[in-house]
């Protein structure tokens, strides 16, 4: 087993703490304070390297190895949530159509709120069924953000072409 190491990223929407090791990503969480933003292992350097690309719109999708440790079914959930492309959204419902299961809403929910490497697995892309933002783990207004954020560029990329 790996010795994990960590990192912070300063973002637009606040401190970004990483952790992981040559196994891959281990966790993402954002932060309500300010830390000092030191040298970077070399086992996330790939991984801030792509969120900074994220972050200036000229990444819309992650290339990295993760290690994310849960229950089955919180890995199947989480499967899922890589699958909702870039300045899209989906609903909870919509994932538990996907999942198979239309009654297990709270379980999905759970399993989206304990994602342990937001950004990199898109969980901030579910909405409630009405549209309505509801539960993420950095904060609504960070959720809000990241959706504006794709949003932009989603749709600067319909009508300037790709960036």
């Amino acid at each position: 087993m790996s010795q994990f190491q960590r990192t912070f990223l300063k973002s637009p929407i606040g401190y970004i703490d990483i952790e992981g090791s040559d196994a891959g990503i281990h966790s993402l969480y954002f932060l309500d304070f300010k830390v000092k933003v030191g040298r970077t292992p070399s086992c996330l350097k790939v991984c801030v390297d792509q969120l900074e690309e994220y972050f200036s719109g000229t990444r819309h999708s992650f290339d990295l190895r993760l290690d994310l440790q849960g229950t089955p079914f919180q890995q199947k959930i989480w499967q899922e949530l890589l699958t909702i492309p870039y300045g899209t959204t989906t609903t909870y419902l919509e994932l538990a159509r996907q999942t198979g299961n239309v009654h297990a809403l709270r379980a999905i929910g759970g399993a989206n709120g304990k994602n342990p490497v937001s950004i990199i697995v898109p969980c901030h892309r579910v909405i409630g069924q009405t549209g309505k933002l509801v539960g993420y783990r950095g904060g609504l207004q960070r959720k809000k953000w990241l959706l504006e954020h794709e949003h932009a560029f989603a749709q600067r990329d319909l009508f300037y072409g790709k960036l």
